[in-house]
């Protein structure tokens, strides 16, 4: 998404007056860059080190954090987010669309997961409604096997993501069945003639199993505003630079409150290829004196995400 057209053309229009000024006191850590290829995208990374989650590539187990957080308790089993999708066949490749295209109710999800239900259990994975665009899954199959990121794939060839090797074939068989089961489905005729798209295939990502000994209760206290990244995946640039400027206005009048009160401040910004921290631990009013003299640009500041 970093190189969409559109997206440098709302950072080089995007205006953050006050996380300018609070990072430009702040004290800026080394480039944690990880390539365009891994699994799991740097800002999954960042959330699962805030969560004391292993940073395995492609095995953070935010299905199995979730899992135990509404009460399965799923101890040591591995747990997968199940994504129902749109998959765009075209002449050369198959590109997922963003799940937010579906417009998916919980009705309609509801009978999709009915549905598809028997054939996951066949194979051992007990699947769980969610939410309209997420359902979780529990099964031994997804302990290790590593996944992309749905953040990955959303308006990209499949092809590139899919779940390698030996260990993947069973989720591979699956999605190939469930195409077809899918496509005979009464209920995607009704919603093409009301406009809507089919669901035809679904995606596979979160996996993974909570280590030993893991306290969920670590997790709850964080809150993560999905905003940023719905625009980002749907390339609605103008409603990401939107909520860029809400963010900035709210948490970035807030965190430098905090700041002026001397409490330490922690921020992270995350693109594609990477993330860099800027922290307030060690600063004084040297550091304050020296940000009235300079103020990053938003380019900057974004520069190698």
């Amino acid at each position: 998404m970093a190189a969409a057209e559109g997206c440098r053309a709302a950072v080089a229009a995007l205006r953050l007056p006050q996380l300018q000024r609070l990072l430009a006191g702040l004290s800026a850590q080394p480039l944690e860059a990880t390539g365009l290829q891994t699994l799991s995208p740097p800002h999954e990374r960042m959330l699962a080190r805030a969560y004391g989650l292993p940073e395995q590539d492609g095995l953070i187990p935010f299905a199995a954090l979730q899992a135990a957080q509404v009460g399965l308790e799923p101890g040591g089993a591995g747990c997968a987010w199940i994504t129902p999708g749109h998959w765009r066949v075209g002449r050369d490749n198959i590109v997922l669309a963003a799940p937010q295209e579906l417009q998916l109710d919980a009705g309609d999800s509801r009978a999709f997961l009915q549905a598809m239900q028997p054939y996951f259990a066949e194979d051992g994975i007990a699947l769980t409604y969610d939410a309209p665009l997420r359902w979780l899954a529990r099964g031994d199959i997804f302990r290790s096997l590593p996944t992309a990121s749905l953040d990955r794939v959303v308006g990209r060839r499949i092809d590139d993501w899919m779940p390698a090797g030996e260990a993947g074939r069973p989720v591979r068989r699956l999605q190939q069945e469930m195409q077809m089961l899918l496509y005979t489905m009464p209920l995607n005729d009704e919603r093409q003639r009301g406009g809507l798209l089919p669901v035809n295939s679904f995606w596979v990502s979160g996996t993974g199993a909570l280590p030993g000994g893991y306290d969920v209760a670590r997790a709850r206290g964080l809150q993560v505003s999905p905003y940023l990244r719905d625009s980002a995946l749907q390339e609605d640039w103008a409603g990401w630079a939107t909520a860029w400027q809400q963010l900035d206005a709210r948490e970035g009048t807030r965190l430098a409150g905090e700041v002026e009160k001397g409490r330490e401040v922690r921020i992270t910004l995350c693109g594609e290829n990477g993330a860099r921290t800027w922290t307030s631990a060690g600063g004084g009013g040297w550091r304050r004196w020296a940000a009235r003299l300079r103020t990053p640009s938003v380019q900057s500041l974004l520069e190698g995400l």
